[in-house]
């Protein structure tokens, strides 16, 4: 089929790469450059990058919303568009110009999580499934019918790995679902709107660690974490990016973690814990400012006195 793809990172782009495999892509919708991470020159998007080797058309308006925009959409007379974390609204008037309409790579299991953060909300609620489902778009806030599901099991998966995984799925799930759409087959799945839950953007500093935190929000918070969304906090007068914490596994670490106050620091058998409201977490690495990512042992031996105790750890402050 012809199709006009719309999208912008990585998750985007995993599936691009993988359509082009297998239809005619006569276009691909992306965002405009930006400045992407810490540098301060303006940054293609992933799928961009990944357009521009397969040698595609690239276009990058700012809205779809006017008029020479929606002329020059439909004059690639498309079958089907297909989005995957586009970043911008589809009017009405653009949804309806595909032949077959328009799809959506839903990084969730509708109806639970519509909205922008579906990976990072599901890991914070503590679902034990997150998934990807390819739905029917319309004017609503995805509220179309779906039609293919895949899952994926969270367990311990940060939010990197989750969506890498999610995004092969996607693809997967992309492709078996436009053969049914041309064959006519689809199976459409409306949503139950009893079950639906909305997945917020995670807003700036939301991620960031306190001792007044539970201890499973702790470790919750640093998984569903990114560079884009870092789980700050300040550990023994440092501040640190926190990038990997788990429950303490095993009788030692247990026994080790054992009466933790929330806020205090314990350095004890090579290994680093931190106090939160209702127990401790165990850190793995962290990346101190200024500095590389580093395994909690190596952060700990440059910081005098830490295994004499009395060290805390704080929420960054603003």
């Amino acid at each position: 089929m012809r199709v006009v793809f719309m999208g912008t990172p990585e998750f985007a782009a995993t599936i691009l790469d993988d359509l082009v495999q297998h239809h005619d892509v006569v276009a691909v919708y992306t965002r405009p450059d930006a400045v992407r991470g810490r540098g301060k020159r303006l940054e293609p998007s992933p799928v961009k990058v990944v357009a521009e080797r397969h040698g595609l058309a690239v276009l990058t308006p700012r809205t779809l919303r006017d008029e020479e925009a929606q002329r020059e959409l439909a004059a690639f007379r498309p079958d089907v568009i297909c989005v995957a974390a586009y970043g911008a609204i589809l009017p009405k008037a653009v949804l309806d110009i595909p032949t077959h309409g328009c799809l959506n790579v839903h990084a969730s299991l509708l109806p639970r999580w519509r909205g922008a953060a579906p990976i990072e909300r599901a890991i914070l609620a503590g679902d034990e499934e997150a998934g990807v489902c390819i739905m029917r778009m319309e004017e609503g806030l995805d509220t179309g019918a779906y039609c293919v599901c895949r899952t994926a099991v969270v367990g311990r998966k940060n939010a990197a790995a989750l969506t890498d995984e999610l995004a092969n799925l996607g693809s997967h799930a992309l492709l078996t679902a436009l053969v049914h759409v041309e064959e006519g087959a689809a199976d459409w799945t409306e949503q139950d709107e009893d079950e639906v839950t909305y997945a917020s953007k995670i807003e700036k500093r939301e991620l960031d660690l306190a001792p007044d935190d539970a201890a499973v929000t702790v470790e919750r918070k640093v998984q569903a974490s990114s560079a884009a969304h870092p789980s700050r906090a300040v550990v023994a007068g440092r501040g640190v990016t926190v990038l990997d914490v788990s429950a303490p596994e095993g009788a030692q670490a247990r026994e080790l973690a054992a009466g933790l106050e929330p806020g205090a620091v314990r350095f004890a058998g090579k290994r680093l814990f931190l106090g939160a409201a209702d127990g401790a977490v165990e850190v793995h690495e962290v990346k101190p400012d200024g500095k590389q990512a580093m395994d909690a042992r190596s952060f700990a031996a440059g910081i005098q006195g830490i295994k004499d105790g009395g060290l805390t750890w704080e929420e960054l402050h603003a």
